[in-house]
């Protein structure tokens, strides 16, 4: 899941602020991916975090999750629809490709909840809407959003309808509150973690441990 950067000089200050930004960008498409899919008892999915923190800082602070998708290859999951002879199998593809949606779209809602809170704002699907989540480095989640939806439904108008219902959802998950602890908390790991990768495996243990201390 790829960050929007936009090329400017950073001075230390400025860096230590991206690195929150991102830190919670990325922490909130892990804890979706993690927690919400585990919620809507969906199949386990791969996925790793590579990180980048350059000692010099002649770039930024980098994170990037790596897979975590239900569905890895949109044009093999068209054909595969146009054949699904049952109405489960095509509601299991449909809440497939719905998920992937809602993960995709936490990312950018998580930094827009982050910076919200830290400047005093108010949070809300009216001021945080689809469009102003490319202010918080969704411009990728957003194609990436769209790509999915233009797959599996023709219609523009119900394309749209559709969107707005799952930008709904990837908002209420972030915005509950137990969500938004574990979004934090694994947010402050990225930002304190000295690793290159951390792999999947460490990911969910972290949000099990997390989960386990704060029930």
């Amino acid at each position: 899941m790829q960050r929007t950067h936009h090329t400017e000089q950073y001075s230390p200050a400025s860096f230590n602020e991206l690195d929150q930004h991102i830190a919670f960008h990325e922490a909130g498409h892990v804890t979706a991916i993690y927690i919400r899919n585990h919620q809507q008892k969906l199949p386990p999915v791969f996925f790793q975090i590579i990180l980048n923190k350059n000692e010099k800082k002649e770039y930024p602070f980098f994170a990037r999750v790596e897979g975590g998708r239900l569905i890895e290859n949109l044009p093999i999951a068209e054909i595969e629809k146009n054949n699904l002879e049952t109405e489960l199998e095509r509601k299991d593809l449909t809440k497939a490709y719905e998920a992937d949606v809602i993960n995709l779209l936490a990312g950018p809602l998580a930094e827009a909840k982050f910076v919200a809170l830290r400047d005093d704002e108010v949070f809300n699907p009216h001021l945080v809407n689809i469009i102003a989540l490319k202010n918080y480095g969704g411009h990728s989640d957003l194609e990436q959003a769209n790509q999915y939806l233009e797959y599996f439904i023709a219609d523009t108008e119900e394309r749209e309808l559709k969107m707005k219902s799952l930008f709904e959802q990837a908002f209420q998950f972030i915005d509950t509150p137990d969500n938004w602890k574990c979004i934090k908390h694994f947010a402050n790991y990225l930002l304190v973690n000295g690793q290159g990768n951390i792999s999947c495996e460490q990911a969910s243990a972290t949000l099990e441990d997390f989960l386990s201390y704060s029930r």
